[in-house]
């Protein structure tokens, strides 16, 4: 029991961390392109960086980390919602500082990219 509820927090670690990094890169880079892109087109580029990121998280963690395939699948659901929470509380907590927001720091956009990195990994990964 112990190790699958360590494999679930590994698996949403791994995208936490996999998600703040484009993150902390977005936000430097954000500053030129302060004209608001089209939501439908933002939503395709963060879905097109989690399928990326979940495309490459094999090459460092080759195997799933949770052994049974019913956790693999509740991870599917848990996961992204728990990286979409911590992603919006990234954004109170950047607005509450008066930082400048960007769109992956709201909920739907966190778990879009959580989701499409999930999904990618679940059907790539051993």
């Amino acid at each position: 029991m112990f190790e699958i509820l360590l494999g679930i927090i590994w698996e949403a670690l791994l995208q936490i961390v996999l998600e703040a990094l484009p993150e902390l890169g977005l936000h430097s880079v954000a500053e030129p392109f302060r004209r608001t892109p089209n939501p439908w087109l933002a939503a395709l580029g963060y879905a097109l960086f989690g399928a990326i990121a979940g495309g490459l998280s094999p090459l460092a963690f080759p195997s799933h980390l949770v052994g049974s395939e019913g956790i693999r699948i509740a991870n599917l659901i848990i996961t992204p919602i728990a990286v979409g929470l911590v992603m919006c509380a990234m954004g109170v907590w950047r607005a509450r500082r008066g930082q400048q927001t960007i769109r992956i720091d709201t909920f739907t956009y966190g778990y879009l990219f959580a989701l499409t990195l999930v999904i990618v990994r679940f059907v790539f990964a051993r």
